[in-house]
């Protein structure tokens, strides 16, 4: 479950093209693309410029190099040359990219256009829940440290923490042990060690957690239909503490 320093500075790597992705992304006027749009320009971009592969692309069949989760989809969300981002949309790109063998993975929710505030608060929260599970990772904290973290900002905010889907270790496969869960109790689970690596990625819900799969076997959508928002970012335990190897140009940690 560990990783040598060579692992995790070739995953540092991947992190860093992975970053500059986003990076590519926050220049775009969002406002009238479609998801397919924005899909077909991230497996460019990764392929043709950083000579990287989209590592979403063909796992478990997927077909696309990102997910789109517009609104009250909660995650895996499919591109869709159908679904066009309108001004006061919230929308999170769920991106993969392995170069060298290793995997990075990050996801962030942008907003589109002119959000209402209410949405706006939510992707905010969403936003300090995940630097709230980064900032519990150090050698010795165990994982419901980082889960009770991201649950209590949530509900001292007003909102659900979804539980179906998880955190996860990640290197030359996308998933690995251990699942990080984005709910829990101080002082129990696994303890961290110097070497791991992991996604933390929380998705927190305007309304109840409970959450649908739609029958495209992919969807996940809210059950009320209210909003849900989600961030990701992929980190490694240091000696000291914590590094996100999925910085974004500009991103600054939230201590």
């Amino acid at each position: 479950m560990t990783k040598r320093p060579q692992e995790i500075a070739l995953m540092a790597e991947s992190g860093k093209l992975l970053a500059s992705v986003f990076g590519r992304l926050d220049q775009l006027d969002l406002i009238g693309m479609s998801t397919m749009q924005v899909n077909d320009m991230v497996d460019r971009f990764i392929v043709n410029e950083l000579n990287a592969r989209p590592a979403s692309k063909g796992q478990y069949g997927y077909a696309y190099a990102l997910n789109s989760s517009r609104n009250s989809v909660v995650c895996h969300g499919v591109p869709s040359p159908g679904d066009i981002l309108q001004s006061g949309d919230i929308v999170n790109f769920d991106i993969t990219l392995e170069k060298n063998g290793y995997i990075a993975d990050s996801s962030k929710t942008y907003l589109v256009g002119d959000v209402p505030p209410l949405a706006k608060r939510l992707v905010q929260v969403t936003y300090e829940a995940m630097w709230m599970g980064i900032n519990a990772v150090r050698p010795g904290a165990r994982l419901g440290d980082v889960g009770h973290a991201i649950q209590r900002h949530a509900r001292r905010s007003g909102y659900s923490v979804v539980r179906e889907y998880c955190g996860h270790g990640i290197g030359r496969e996308m998933h690995e042990p251990p699942q990080v869960l984005h709910w829990g109790k101080p002082k129990t689970g696994l303890v961290l060690q110097e070497g791991m690596v992991f996604t933390i990625e929380p998705m927190l819900n305007q309304g109840s957690r409970a959450v649908r799969t739609e029958d495209d076997g992919w969807t996940v959508v809210t059950t009320d239909g209210k909003l849900s928002a989600q961030f990701e970012h992929t980190v490694a335990v240091t000696r000291n503490g914590v590094q996100v190897l999925t910085l974004r140009p500009g991103e600054k940690s939230l201590n």
